[in-house]
């Protein structure tokens, strides 16, 4: 399986991923596991929470809604589940 994901930190910075292990995924995030460059969320650190999660059959299902999430509409849609 493959997940298509948006995570917070504290200071309401957003980012919109996709990863096969969304479990090992969200440890690299937090720092919990070494990340192998440094990363947005490396700059922009903070403890990040799982606020949305699909799953996926494929990795290009994944990506393509990844895509469509990190859009203008994806991103509204996105802070629509912070604000509600």
């Amino acid at each position: 399986m493959f997940y298509t994901y948006a995570i917070k930190n504290q200071d309401n910075k957003i980012y919109i991923g996709q990863a096969a292990d969304l479990e090992v995924r969200l440890q690299r995030h937090n720092k919990l596991l070494k990340n192998k460059s440094t990363s947005f969320t490396s700059k922009n650190s903070g403890n990040w929470e799982l606020i949305y999660e699909e799953e996926f059959e494929t990795r290009s299902e994944a990506m393509k809604r990844e895509k469509e999430l990190k859009s203008f509409r994806g991103r509204e849609f996105i802070r629509s589940l912070i604000t509600n």
